[in-house]
């Protein structure tokens, strides 16, 4: 198995099945700071510096705290407007980088441009994190829900995964790279519009993922073990912000979970994920039952970061 230690974490296309087993054993054993919210002096020596160009609450937070919790330290920006990488001389982003890695050991970076992570990867000589690019990929996220579901089931193998949502989201990107790697299948719900495209489709099948797209969430919900949800009505991920006044449309009930479709038609131990923020995709009363898991997955987030920033900083193996 490959060492972490200086590895950058930017797409989940070519994790092996037995680097994530790792990435779980390690975010095990540094679950009890998380649990006993307590510092420890693991990464006392390492700085963090997040690189955030695009909106972020448990992402960015979760990645901070991470880093908090083993008693290293965190620096970056929150709103690249305010530096000069995103004000009048848009400086490229291998000046960026190369600036970058002077003032921390490991980069943690979201963007609106797909790819622009790796490209800092080319250029900074310390590991960079993808946290998000455009409608790329976000491979610290589904790291956590993977973690989540393993916790929840204790096997990601014979699973069956309900993916709700616009197919062009990055975490969907993400989840079905992984499931390559076990015994999963995938039920894909959208709507047309927002389908899996064609050439994703074509990297799925060389990949031998197992997938089938079906037309509503009540059609396939009563076989599904874990139901993965995004939002239908999407911000622009092309963007580095989106007007929060714009008008939003409302999803419909093809693609919405609710907890009368829950009662009625879902298994007893199917479990509900969400990488969150929600809209109407996934109503409020559906938080008071035992199918919610989405409040212990945000949980998770600090704990899988832990993980991460643990390995790819060589503190453990």
């Amino acid at each position: 198995m490959r060492s972490f230690a200086g590895r950058d974490i930017l797409s989940l296309k070519d994790m092996e099945r037995d680097e994530y087993q790792q990435i779980f054993s390690v975010a095990e054993e540094l679950r009890p700071y998380a649990e006993k919210r307590r510092n420890g002096d693991l990464l006392r020596h390492k700085t963090l510096l997040t690189a955030f160009y695009q909106p972020s609450t448990r992402t960015r937070l979760a990645t901070e705290a991470a880093m908090h919790r083993l008693g290293g330290h965190v620096l970056g920006f929150a709103d690249a407007k305010m530096t000069r990488a995103g004000d009048f001389y848009q400086e490229s982003m291998k000046d960026t980088a190369h600036m970058l890695e002077f003032y921390g050991d490991v980069i943690a970076m979201r963007h609106h441009v797909q790819g622009a992570p790796h490209e800092a990867a080319r250029w900074a000589s310390v590991p960079v994190i993808n946290c998000g690019d455009g409608w790329g990929e976000h491979p610290t996220q589904v790291l956590t829900d993977l973690y989540t579901i393993w916790k929840d089931k204790g096997t990601l193998d014979g699973l069956r995964v309900l993916c709700v949502g616009d197919m062009r989201m990055r975490t969907m990107h993400s989840i079905l790279y992984a499931m390559a790697q076990f015994d999963m299948e995938a039920m894909v719900v959208s709507p047309p519009e927002l389908s899996l495209l064609p050439e994703f489709k074509t990297e799925l099948d060389e990949r031998s993922v197992n997938y089938r797209e079906v037309e509503s969430v009540e059609k396939c919900i009563a076989e599904a073990d874990v139901i993965y949800m995004e939002p239908v009505v999407q911000a622009d991920y092309t963007q580095s912000r989106v007007d929060p006044t714009a008008e939003h449309g409302t999803t419909p009930a093809a693609y919405q979970v609710t907890r009368k479709l829950l009662q009625d038609k879902a298994r007893q131990d199917a479990i509900v994920l969400h990488s969150l923020p929600r809209m109407d995709e996934l109503t409020t009363d559906v938080d008071s039952t035992r199918h919610a898991r989405y409040w212990f997955e945000a949980y998770n987030g600090v704990v899988m970061r832990m993980a991460l920033l643990s390995l790819v900083l060589g503190a453990v193996e």
